[in-house]
């Protein structure tokens, strides 16, 4: 059936079962991520009084910015390793290997014996969660028809804002339990090995890479004189998005809006819990419970976020919503950090923050997979969603010295916000690709 008359029924109509499972292993897949790096964030500092005992209080700001960002760096560089992985050995063979991974050693974090090990042990679990996002992205994009992509992409990436509203409840019950509770929220990340059992099983591999994969076995078995279009394929996919100008092009526009997304996030957001914990506390409240509530609350805003930009790229086109998103998030960042100051109101602008500020990482499954061809599109979307992690690490450490320094997070959250000006001036610059074909 055409895309076209595809496009004429309702789109929940037009899928199968295999392009339902394809999204449901992509979904869990960055749904584990997402509580295991909510979990970081909310136990952080409990890890580091755990650990490191001796710790000065005006440190702890500084040494959590810290614990992030190594777990930052293990993401970016197992991301990019995990994408040129996906595009040579098949995408659910990459996404079982990372599940596989990450479950093993974010099960032996539980057991960290001291802030070193610890940071060891996080540094590799990031590694092994950089694997997963590239890889079920294409392979949801190449299991979906045009019309239906972007939304695909969203209900994927929601899985992320799943992920932190599932650690935000977890830790609500588990918080109370003691210094040690905080093992128990890593114990839990075991889970995924069990669900690495069913992807082995139900989840078959993606059509396209298996023709791509095929193209490129043909053309290094040939040998001889090969056309530049034959190169592309047997030439390392990490040097062929960069010797391409046009993929050239692509990859250094979509890696800087990703360092907006990511240094946006990673450098104000993973703030939001300690920041309504220190207002609620000013106001008599346990700053536990609200710490938890306030992860719960902004990442259902998040989810509403993530599905929404899918069908928002679908209907007015990728460069619209990515800039509507951008723009909100610039305005909204001081509306939540320096201007709102009532726990009720910040209950209302947490909402609409985590729509914008979260919700906005789904132009990246929306829109990259439709940047690069079949055989190189694990490694360029891979690329770009995890080099902006070396720079965007920064971004903990910046915001946590910031508060060191001056003992609040209004500040420290606005100046690092400005980053959203750079999307703007960025997204303009890249080509509208709704309704159009994967590249092959």
């Amino acid at each position: 059936m055409s895309e076209v008359a595809l496009a004429r029924k309702p789109w929940a109509k037009t899928l199968n079962r295999t392009q339902w499972r394809s999204l449901l292993a992509a979904n869990l897949g960055w749904l584990f991520d997402g509580f295991e790096t909510y979990a970081l964030i909310l136990t952080a500092s409990l890890v580091l009084r755990t650990l490191e005992p001796t710790a000065p209080a005006t440190q702890v700001a500084f040494l959590t910015g810290a614990t992030i960002a190594v777990t930052l760096l293990g993401w970016g560089f197992g991301g990019i390793v995990g994408g040129v992985f996906a595009d040579y050995f098949g995408r659910r063979k990459a996404l079982l290997t990372s599940m596989v991974l990450y479950a093993a050693f974010t099960g032996l974090t539980a057991v960290s014996w001291s802030w070193t090990s610890f940071l060891v042990l996080r540094f590799i679990t990031g590694f092994a969660l950089g694997s997963e996002w590239g890889t079920g992205t294409s392979l949801v994009a190449e299991t979906w028809p045009a019309h239906a992509r972007a939304k695909a992409a969203g209900l994927m990436q929601c899985g992320l804002g799943l992920g932190f509203f599932l650690a935000s409840a977890c830790w609500y019950f588990i918080a109370p339990l003691g210094p040690d509770s905080w093992r128990y929220m890593f114990l839990i990340g075991v889970l995924p090995a069990l669900f690495a059992l069913w992807l082995r099983r139900k989840v078959p591999e993606s059509d396209s890479w298996t023709s791509a994969h095929r193209r490129r076995r043909e053309l290094k078995e040939r040998g001889g004189e090969l056309t530049a279009h034959e190169k592309s394929f047997t030439r390392l996919t990490l040097r062929q998005i960069m010797v391409d100008p046009k993929l050239r092009r692509l990859t250094i526009l979509g890696s800087l809006m990703s360092l907006v997304t990511t240094l946006g996030w990673w450098g104000i957001s993973t703030w939001v819990p300690a920041y309504v914990a220190s207002r609620a506390a000013g106001e008599g409240h346990s700053a536990t419970a609200w710490a938890s509530g306030a992860g719960m609350i902004y990442n259902a805003g998040a989810i509403a976020g993530y599905i929404a930009f899918g069908f928002i790229a679908d209907r007015v086109g990728r460069k619209p919503a990515v800039l509507l998103y951008f723009a909100a998030s610039l305005v909204l960042t001081p509306v939540l950090f320096l201007w709102t100051h009532s726990l009720g109101l910040i209950v209302v602008v947490l909402v609409v923050n985590g729509f914008f500020t979260l919700g906005q990482y789904t132009w990246m499954p929306v829109w990259l997979p439709e940047f690069y061809p079949t055989h190189l599109r694990a490694t360029g979307a891979a690329f770009v969603f995890n080099a902006a992690r070396f720079i965007a690490f920064l971004g903990p450490l910046t915001a946590g010295a910031i508060i060191s320094k001056l003992g609040g997070y209004g500040v420290a959250a606005t100046a690092v916000g400005s980053i959203y000006v750079l999307g703007l001036v960025v997204a303009p610059f890249c080509p509208e690709t709704r309704g159009q074909k994967l590249p092959d």
